[in-house]
């Protein structure tokens, strides 16, 4: 997977460390920092946390996510994270 620089950047935008960041979003900052290298995939919660945090889209921060090829179970999982369920 490829670095998320949009979601780096985001944080860097706000002058917070990761650490500081994680506070604020209540995760972890290991998890923040896998997040942001794009090696895992947050859930609906997270997104919409982080989204809020930041104030940009979970499509923009998330583009990888966003942006999966076409298939039945990507089609599902993606309406699922844009339609709350």
């Amino acid at each position: 997977m490829k670095k998320r620089l949009a979601l780096l950047n985001a944080r860097k935008a706000t002058g917070k460390t990761q650490r500081e960041a994680a506070i604020a979003l209540d995760i972890s900052e290991i998890y923040l920092r896998k997040l942001e290298a794009g090696t895992v995939a947050p859930g609906r919660n997270i997104l919409l946390r982080i989204e809020r945090f930041y104030g940009t889209s979970m499509r923009e921060l998330f583009s990888d996510i966003f942006s999966l090829p076409e298939t039945p179970t990507a089609s599902m999982e993606r309406d699922a994270l844009t339609n709350g369920r």
